[in-house]
C-alpha cells in the first residue's frame, strides 16, 4: 500500500457544528485589511475637514504623569502655539481628532532666565492648553498610555 493512497474509508470525516474552521493565510489577511479600513474609515471622516491650520495650533499632545491622570477625568493636555486662543483651539482639536471640546483653559508658562558663564538669556516660552471633551468621547493619542 503506498503512503498516498486513500485510507480504507473513502468518506471524508464529518465537521462537528462547533468547531470553527481554520482560515487560510490570504483569508485572514483580508479579515485583517477589513478591520484596518473600517476603522480608517472612521479616521477619515474625523479628517475631512481643513486641517491645514490646526496643525500649526496644536505643537503637540504633552503626555506627561499629570496629563495622564486628567486623561481619566475626560482632560487633555497639548502644547499649542504662542498666539492661538480658546477658540482656535477647539477648532483645531475639532479638525484633527473630530471630538468636540466642552472647555478650553490655557497656561502660559515664560522662559526662565538662564546663564551660560558670561552670556545670560531666557529659555523658551509655552503656551499649554488643558481641553476637557465631552462624556463618552477621547483621543487616540492618549490610550494606552
Amino acid at each position: 500500500m503506498s503512503i498516498f493512497s486513500k485510507s480504507k474509508n473513502n468518506q471524508a470525516p464529518e465537521a462537528k457544528p462547533e468547531e470553527k474552521p481554520e482560515l487560510t493565510l490570504a483569508e485572514l489577511k483580508a479579515k485583517k485589511e477589513k478591520e484596518v479600513s473600517a476603522s480608517a474609515a472612521v479616521v477619515k471622516k474625523a479628517k475631512s475637514e481643513n486641517t491645514k491650520n490646526a496643525y500649526k495650533v496644536l505643537v503637540k499632545p504633552l503626555v506627561t504623569e499629570k496629563g495622564t491622570y486628567l486623561a481619566s477625568e475626560n482632560k487633555y493636555l497639548f502644547e499649542v502655539a504662542d498666539n492661538t486662543n480658546k477658540v482656535e483651539i477647539k477648532k483645531a482639536i475639532h479638525a484633527l481628532y473630530g471630538v468636540s471640546a466642552i472647555k478650553v483653559n490655557i497656561i502660559l508658562k515664560e522662559g526662565k532666565k538662564v546663564r551660560y558663564g558670561k552670556a545670560s538669556g531666557f529659555t523658551k516660552s509655552t503656551k499649554k492648553a488643558i481641553v476637557t471633551l465631552k462624556s463618552g468621547q477621547s483621543i487616540q493619542v492618549y490610550e494606552g498610555v
